[in-house]
This record gives C-alpha cells, sequence and structure tokens, in this order.
C-alpha cells in the first residue's frame, strides 16, 4: 500500500499560472483571490480549489477547481470562461516541477450566476477536475 505524499501540489498556484500565460486572459485579474476593492465588475478569473480527493493506489490527486469569471459585462465574463476553460481543457501532459497534469474533465460547463456579494458583477461559473501525479 502506498502512502500520500507528504505535501500535495498547490494546484491553485498551478492552474493561475496556466492561466497567466494565455493571451485571452492577458488584461484581466487571473488570481486566488479578488484583489482590494474588487466589486465584480473588472475582468477576472478567480481560481478555487473545491474539494476532490486523493487517490492512494494511483498516487494521484483530483481537485475540483472552480473558475469564477468576471466580465463589464455578460458576453465578456462568458468569453473569459470559455477561454479558461479552454486552457485547462489543454492542459493534460503539462509539468510543473515535480507535478504532471496527468488528465482535465468538465464538471460543470459555464453557467450563469448571480453573485451575491458582488451584486454589480456579470458571472460565469465552471468547474473542472485535474488529475496531478507527484513524483
Amino acid at each position: 500500500m502506498s502512502s500520500p505524499p507528504s505535501t500535495f501540489p498547490d494546484v491553485e498556484a498551478i492552474v493561475v499560472d496556466l492561466l497567466s500565460d494565455r493571451a485571452e486572459l492577458a488584461d484581466a485579474i487571473v488570481d486566488e483571490t479578488p484583489p482590494a476593492g474588487f466589486d465584480g465588475t473588472a475582468k477576472a478569473v478567480i481560481v478555487s480549489r473545491r474539494g476532490g480527493a486523493w487517490i492512494d493506489d494511483l498516487h494521484l490527486d483530483q481537485p475540483l477547481i472552480e473558475l469564477e469569471c468576471y466580465g463589464p459585462d455578460k458576453p465578456t465574463a462568458h468569453l473569459l470562461a470559455n477561454a479558461a476553460r479552454a486552457e485547462l481543457l489543454a492542459a493534460t501532459g503539462t509539468v510543473y516541477g515535480t507535478t504532471t497534469i496527468t488528465d482535465v474533465s468538465e464538471a460543470d460547463g459555464p453557467r450563469w450566476l448571480p453573485d451575491y456579494v458582488y451584486t454589480a458583477a456579470n458571472r460565469y461559473l465552471c468547474v473542472l477536475r485535474l488529475s496531478l501525479r507527484t513524483d
């Protein structure tokens, strides 16, 4: 029987790094937390781990990653959601240090969802499952 790693990869940081390199997201905030003063109307992709599981026998972490995609209007937020989603869906095989993204699948495609914290926000939300193997 194998054992879990002493530290798991920081999947939020990996996804932020991956999305920050995408041309369609160059003028958007891409981070794990909204910046000070954020009101939901700026172009932004906020990345959060929303669960997942360690598969012991496979030495695999399978986090669920939520992308909250904001824009000054609904079409812009939708474009950001699709750009972020496309980048992650194409990330299989990407290596970060000792971590390899071995698979990516969509758990919940982009959907319009009102934001009760930022009432002026235009927000799409999507969830993807990543499979990460750490050497």
